[in-house]
């Protein structure tokens, strides 16, 4: 059974916004997830706002021009210190296949496949990303409703599967920038991800 281990304040964010920011014990995965979780109105429903943010080093730390991960960050952690609710940063890095495999994707795509043919033809599946233990972590926290902070359904479906009732999911914005147009078309268009672009 997932427990919170511990909880520290720190300020985060470009705007070093308060919140607070809790380590587990019972991760089977043995990886170092965390949540972070900003105050704020609890809405009447009761169910608070929480994202799901998968570690994407290369775009998270170095704002790299393939993705939108770093501007999704940061989106939310503005988002969630206005409203309050939680942020959950999951350590699995390229939808799973770390990051040494991701960079092996990035040299594939690079040669003109896709983000999600780069990883099969690495031998891994589309998307390996497992959302349990995000789930657990909820229930760890008492929150087992929310309003969920993403543009993906698989992301709903799992988080639901798992026990966690979304209410309501959330857009972010499309973050679109020079060397990351295909990217995000192709997780409108093979991903189903649900994003206002043509």
């Amino acid at each position: 059974m997932i427990k919170v281990r511990q909880t520290v304040p720190l300020k985060v964010g470009r705007s070093q916004v308060e919140a607070e920011l809790s380590s587990f014990h019972g991760l089977e995965s043995g990886k170092e997830h965390v949540a972070m979780r900003f105050a704020g109105t609890t809405p009447a429903s009761g169910a608070p706002l929480v994202r799901m943010h998968s570690e994407c080093l290369t775009g998270d730390v170095f704002h790299s021009s393939r993705c939108d991960c770093g501007e999704q960050l940061n989106e939310a952690i503005e988002r969630l210190h206005l409203s309050g609710g939680v942020l959950l940063y999951l350590r699995q890095e390229g939808r799973g296949i770390g990051l040494y495999n991701k960079l092996d994707a990035y040299a594939l795509q690079d040669t003109g496949l896709n983000t999600y043919e780069a990883n099969v033809k690495l031998g891994f599946g589309e998307d390996q990303r497992d959302f349990a233990e995000a789930a657990g972590m909820l229930k760890a926290m008492g929150i087992e409703r929310i309003r969920l902070i993403t543009n993906n359904p698989r992301k709903v479906k799992q988080l639901t599967d798992y026990g966690i009732e979304v209410e309501a999911m959330v857009h972010t914005s499309v973050h679109m920038k020079p060397g990351n147009e295909s990217y995000l078309k192709t997780k409108k268009n093979h991903g189903n991800h649900q994003l206002a672009i043509d």
